[in-house]
């Protein structure tokens, strides 16, 4: 190369060297007076010395940028160890660097490029080695259950009374919600030769204007979370759209399809169009249908955007006439007016003793005079209403009338219920009186039952206990799936009843299902949280409920050299966001006008699709995410005054807002609106590094975690939201669940990156994986046909993770089979 291009290179590194020194010594200086690390601004300040002397003598300023990576090296270990991703932030931008100025052309003397590069090549080595170093420290658990432990045999779902093996006849295949399945043909030892068996497409797809990553009012997330039931030769599932479909268990082949035309105005107000499954009724024997014939005796319960639950022959898809009107009940009968888009539901209705269950979802942080988020009970052959149960009504389970409405803006239950037939009792995880963030409006018989499992008797309504899990809740920790149950081993011998609710915290309550109680040796303590900050007209419970019998998944608070990024520069920018945000650990209350950091956050730790069990080895499987978010409350006459935020008394439909109020949940009838975002720096990369995603097996009876892993990698998700292929083993963010197996084999789609994973559940490692055509994020099933063990995941993409969208069904088996077309 020439002296002259030589020059150019040199100068223009200089330059860029200098700049870079700049931003680190502004936001350095900046994070300093925050009373932030005074790293940066002496990186910034050595970065523009350095730039500077190069001009006049590039082997004094190589040296001494390559004292300052030489330190830099020393500040970073000394600051998180040997971890990959910690040191990854602070020195690869450094070393980046380095190996730019190491080329030949750049700050000459003219001397050989040893006697010029030497100390460069010293720091830069040096740096290399702490990273590789890194690299063999483990973010892992490693365990492993006792090979006893792992031994099945007999009858293993002792919780599942009736239903055949071969059987996934409710959600969680009992109504007890295990996510268990006594089928043990696929094993560690075998499951190499798993194949796909069948792959069948449901045509149901994303629309152009669905499948936005937004707030309130920014689209739709196309969510493909279903997860399909079988009853004897049947497989049977809905679609985000509300289709109705049942499909051939040995071969996928669709067998029918109902389409129950949700009003296009339910539609296009819905924040979510998604499914998460249907439910199956079988009447007694002696059923006959208004016509006289058998049909409907085997029956779907679905529910539908229009905010309807619909009711099908489970042998043809056709509506059950003696349902309702001609199938279908109207979900927004008692709960007076509805705008689009507040009301409807995405989990299956829990059927069990003659009643189907279900509350809904409503529309998060509108305002305090939303409809109630009571729980109802229908008749399954004719649907009228049984019971109601409302916590604002005396009593509160009642049955109302034609005229009657529920109490309003009451806490609502929109997760998967579960029960206990043998008790009389079925379980609901319920919400908060909205909105999440400000609770000044709430009422006692809200905070009451906010935030906490409940137990109702099936066949009346009434309640018979309540355990919370979150007092006065400000964070949106609402319970988002019901609890499972397992038996455990009591102090004295005796098997206790108990159940176990997983939490968005990431704690898990141990609960005797009879009492609500703590299971001995399994207890909750209340412990102090922060209380300073909360809005002056509402207050906060200074203390909250901790589950200390077993571990817990709830990440340890936030500290400053936590902060992450793709580069020094942008993690620089986190380290200045948590110095300027109000956060004193969990629990810290959202504050007025200045952002406030949640943490864990309301997407999880875990979120709808709970912990599996499984019931003879008392393990218990969870999958974890972790990402912070941020609110900020502000007072809302500003935003109304300005036009931005459209005032509005709750008649008619909500008016649609304008600019910056698209990423506001508006709060209607309190004193603020709430800004809330999840934590990202301006690359679009989490502030919170890795792992974002773990596996993690407790042993419910030693109470220790078994083993944990991180789950997922980035490939297919990179800076600005792009798919970089680069598949890094950080974990990555997880919606969805995983099924136990009596053979030993979990499986768990969920992650990011569109892999179906086979877990060996002794020791948590992948043995298996399939990648798959869009994202998986739905928990899987298994069941078994002609002595064939399948597991079943729908894959379809969620539009809140931006995992890739399709309408995939796909169903393996040992060997698989390659003679069953694709559908």
């Amino acid at each position: 190369m020439s002296a002259s291009l030589q020059r150019v290179m040199s100068s223009l590194t200089s330059i860029l060297l200098a700049l870079v020194g700049l931003f680190l010594l502004g936001g350095g200086g900046y994070l300093l007076i925050l009373g932030g690390s005074w790293f940066y601004a002496l990186l910034g300040l050595v970065m523009l010395a350095a730039a500077g002397i190069s001009f006049r003598n590039p082997l004094l300023a190589a040296r001494l940028y390559a004292a300052l990576l030489l330190v830099a090296t020393i500040w970073s270990v000394l600051e998180v160890g040997f971890d990959i991703w910690g040191l990854e932030v602070r020195l690869f931008t450094l070393v980046g660097i380095a190996a730019w100025m190491l080329l030949p052309w750049v700050w000459r003397t003219g001397r050989n490029w040893t006697s010029d590069k030497r100390e460069l090549l010293g720091s830069t080595v040096i740096a290399m080695v702490a990273i590789i170093a890194s690299c063999f420290t483990s973010y892992s658990i490693n365990g492993t259950l006792p090979a006893d432990r792992m031994a099945v045999t007999g009858q293993s779902d002792l919780t599942a009374k009736g239903t055949p093996e071969a059987d996934w006849p409710a959600y969680g295949r009992t109504v007890g919600g295990d996510r268990y399945s006594p089928l043990a043909q696929i094993t560690p030892a075998n499951i190499s030769n798993l194949k796909r068996a069948w792959v069948t497409r449901t045509g149901d797809v994303q629309k152009s204007d669905e499948g936005v990553v937004a707030g309130p009012d920014q689209g739709h997330e196309f969510n493909l979370e279903v997860t399909p039931i079988k009853v004897d030769d049947t497989l049977y599932l809905c679609t985000p759209h509300n289709w109705v479909m049942a499909l051939d268990a040995r071969t996928g082949k669709v067998k029918w399809k109902f389409d129950p035309k949700p009003a296009a105005a339910d539609l296009a107000a819905n924040v979510y169009l998604a499914c998460r499954g249907v439910s199956y009724y079988k009447a007694p024997d002696d059923y006959q249908a208004p016509d006289g014939s058998k049909a409907c005796q085997k029956r779907l319960f679905s529910p539908v955007g229009d905010v309807r639950l619909l009711a099908v022959d489970a042998e043809t898809g056709k509506p059950c006439e003696d349902f309702g009107e001609h199938g279908f009940i109207s979900l927004r009968q008692y709960l007076g007016h509805v705008p689009h888009g507040f009301h409807f539901v995405t989990s299956p209705p829990l059927v069990v003793k003659d009643r189907v269950v279900l509350g809904g979802w409503i529309f998060d942080n509108q305002a305090n005079f939303e409809p109630s988020g009571a729980i109802r009970a229908f008749n399954p052959i004719t649907g009228e209403i049984e019971w109601a149960w409302d916590a604002g009504h005396n009593p509160e389970n009642w049955k109302p009338g034609p005229n009657d409405e529920l109490t309003r803006d009451t806490p609502n239950a929109w997760g998967v219920y579960t029960a206990d037939p043998d008790l009389g009792l079925l379980y609901i995880p319920t919400g908060n009186s909205p909105p999440d963030n400000w609770g000044g409006s709430r009422r006692p018989f809200d905070d009451a039952t906010s935030s906490a499992t409940i137990a109702l008797d099936i066949e009346t309504g009434e309640r018979r206990w309540t355990f919370q899990t979150v007092h006065h809740d400000l964070w949106d920790m609402d319970l988002p799936i019901g609890p499972s149950m397992v038996d455990l081993p009591g102090p004295n011998g005796e098997n206790i009843p108990a159940l176990i609710q997983s939490t968005k915290r990431g704690e898990f309550f141990v609960l005797d299902r009879r009492t609500g109680k703590p299971v001995p040796g399994y207890p909750v303590e209340e412990r102090p949280v922060p209380t300073a900050g909360v809005a002056a007209d509402d207050h906060v419970s200074p203390t909250q409920p901790y589950a200390v019998g077993l571990p817990s998944l709830t990440p340890p608070d936030l500290k400053e050299s936590d902060m992450w990024g793709a580069t020094l520069l942008d993690q620089m920018i986190c380290r200045i966001q948590f110095r300027q945000s109000a956060y004193d650990g969990q629990f810290t209350p959202p504050h007025v006008g200045k952002t406030t950091i949640v943490y864990p956050a309301f997407y999880g730790v875990v979120d709808w699709q709970g912990a599996s069990i499984d019931p003879q080895r008392k393990l218990l499987i969870a999958n974890a995410s972790y990402l912070p978010f941020r609110i900020r409350l502000e007072k809302r006459q500003q935003a109304e005054n300005a036009g931005i935020l459209p005032k509005w008394n709750g008649q008619g439909d909500k008016p649609e807002a304008k600019g910056d109020a698209l990423s506001v949940s508006p709060d209607y009838g309190t004193p603020y609106i709430a800004y809330t975002s999840p934590w990202l720096n301006p690359l679009q990369i989490p502030c919170k590094g890795p792992a974002w995603g773990t596996i993690t097996a407790i042993d419910l009876v030693t109470k220790k975690i078994v083993w944990q892993h991180p789950v997922g990698t980035t490939r297919d998700t990179g800076p600005f939201r792009t798919h970089n292929n680069l598949p890094l083993p950080t974990g990555m963010y997880n919606i969805g669940g995983s099924v136990l197996t009596k053979g030993g084999v979990s499986f768990m789609g969920a992650t990011a990156d569109d892999y179906l994973r086979g877990f060996d559940m002794s020791n948590g490692k992948v043995i298996w994986q399939d990648r798959l055509p869009a994202g998986g994020q739905a928990t899987p099933m298994s069941y078994q046909i002609d002595g064939k063990q399948y597991v079943v995941i729908a894959a379809g993409g969620h539009g809140g993770l931006g995992t890739r969208s399709g309408d995939y069904i796909i169903a393996y088996s040992l060997n698989g089979d390659q003679s069953a077309p694709a559908h």
